[in-house]
């Protein structure tokens, strides 16, 4: 099992395995003892970080000796509150279950089913079949083709030369320059494209080049807009999890605003 604070930065193959939310028995458990525990303890750092090896071991003594402690005194405490939670919560919960069944017409192996559909379908995402790869890869070098284009760079030059002032060679010198690097730069990027494109349609047998819009290219940039969103997912999921982290360490987390 991966607690459910490390859970989220496992992906979601892993997590449909390993998080606490899918293995029966764990409830509302969420797997970091051990984190409670470090966080805790973290604040000896500050005061033993210069101590001797002899206070240092006497400070983290008395440090798990006075937390075991506490928490055998309010031990009833946690299990009665807890206890009182789960009861709460199943009540409510097992609620809305049936609620939600009988308005969605679910039984409960239909969760079941669920969870096995999404497991198959993330296994079949593991890797593309090589040549939707290159498929992809080349409805990405069709796109720079198309945002390279000639026009664009000579409209780009046009309007260098239109904003030069009438009567100062200067200004004209620099408008000369900066509309000759643009051009450069944009017959560069569209002679770059141009050769992945036509090396990537070597590859994929492609007598003709297809154009955009055609079914080809919709199914497979259909493809990559998918592709690209799990990766956007993935980083974001990735970046809350640092987040929280770093507001842990500040131990800010859980001051922020909650964002629906």
């Amino acid at each position: 099992m991966v607690g459910a604070f490390h859970g989220h930065a496992h992906n979601r193959r892993c997590q449909i395995d390993w998080h606490p939310l899918y293995i029966d028995g764990t409830g509302h458990t969420e797997g970091e003892g051990c984190e409670h525990i470090f966080s805790s303890s973290n604040e000896l750092a500050r005061g033993t970080r210069h101590a001797s090896p002899f206070h240092r071991h006497q400070a983290i003594e008395q440090h798990f000796s006075f937390w075991d402690e506490d928490k055998y005194s309010a031990l009833s405490t946690f299990l009665r509150n807890h206890y009182r939670e789960a009861q709460t919560a199943v009540q409510t919960l097992t609620a809305e279950l049936t609620a939600l069944k009988g308005v969605l017409n679910l039984s409960d192996t239909d969760f079941l089913h669920f969870h096995e559909q999404e497991r198959s379908y993330l296994d079949g995402l593991k890797e593309l079949p090589p040549k939707d790869q290159v498929s992809i890869r080349y409805i990405q070098a069709l796109d720079e083709v198309a945002e390279a284009e000639w026009n664009s760079a000579r409209e780009a030059a046009n309007r260098s030369l239109v904003e030069i002032h009438v009567g100062s060679f200067a200004d004209m010198h620099v408008a000369l320059n900066q509309a000759r690097v643009r051009v450069d730069g944009s017959y560069s990027r569209l002679q770059n494209a141009e050769a992945m494109a036509s090396h990537l349609e070597v590859q994929l047998g492609i007598d003709k080049r297809w154009e955009i819009g055609s079914d080809q290219y919709n199914h497979f940039r259909q493809e990559t807009s998918l592709l690209n969103y799990r990766m956007a997912l993935d980083n974001l999921e990735r970046l809350v999890v640092m987040r929280l982290f770093e507001l842990s360490k500040l131990s800010l987390s859980g001051t922020g605003k909650s964002v629906i």
